[in-house]
This record gives C-alpha cells, sequence and structure tokens, in this order.
C-alpha cells in the first residue's frame, strides 16, 4: 500500500485542504475493508476513519468528523481521504492500512486496535498556523 498526499506535498495552511490517496500494487482491494490512521509526534496511534469494503460504511474519529470524508474508488485500486478545514492538530504522519476479511465489527471504536494486514508507508501531513 502507498499514501500520498497528492502532488504538492502535504504541507497547508490552517482552514485549506488536502486529499490523501492509498493506492495498492500487487493486490486488490476490492474487498478489503480501509483504514487511515496518523500519529503525531508524542502520541499513540490513532484511527481516524474506515470504510467497509463496499463503501456502503464510513466511520470517522469525533475529532475529524465534518471535516475528513474516506472514499474509495475500486476500479483504480485506490481509497481516498479528502481532509478540509484542516487545522494544526491535524498535523500528523498518516497511515492507510487494509484489512482482507471482516469477522469482528470494524468500525471506529475498533479501528485503533483491528489487526489490519497490510499497512503502508505513511504520509506526513503538516499543517501550519
Amino acid at each position: 500500500l502507498m499514501a500520498a498526499a497528492g502532488v504538492w506535498g502535504g504541507l497547508v495552511q490552517a482552514g485549506g485542504s488536502l486529499r490523501l490517496s492509498c493506492a495498492a500494487s500487487g493486490f486488490t482491494l476490492d474487498y478489503s475493508g480501509i483504514g487511515w490512521f496518523r500519529q503525531a509526534p508524542g502520541k499513540e496511534r490513532e484511527g481516524v476513519s474506515c470504510i467497509s469494503w463496499s463503501g456502503g460504511s464510513a466511520y470517522y474519529a469525533d475529532s475529524v468528523k465534518g471535516r475528513f470524508t474516506i472514499s474509495r474508488d475500486n476500479a483504480k485500486n485506490t481509497v481516498y481521504l479528502q481532509m478540509n478545514s484542516l487545522k494544526p492538530e491535524d498535523t500528523a504522519v498518516y497511515y492507510c492500512a487494509a484489512v482482507e476479511v471482516i469477522s469482528t465489527p470494524f468500525t471506529i471504536a475498533t479501528l485503533k486496535d483491528y489487526g489490519m494486514d497490510y499497512w503502508g508507508e505513511g504520509t506526513q501531513v503538516t499543517v501550519s498556523s
């Protein structure tokens, strides 16, 4: 999995927008649940958002609800995280991860400790004030 913050990288001013993409190579994401996580310096990794394999269910952390939107394009084997109204506290390394078999509830409440099968390397997002 490869997470990217677009052509211009992951530096944006507060109030701005950024779209992260998570693309898979060598395997299909069609039937995988996808989660976005982030980790800020000195803090634990937290689950930001997750989406079911069909795209029919999406969940968000309270801290990003109403500002972030997760979506997927299975034809492009890619999942996106649209981030609007960014705040300095959104600054973190963002990771995407995929789980192939969802045998237990896959929601924001379970995301942080969910056993994900594949992880991307992470992409830095920096929001300046």
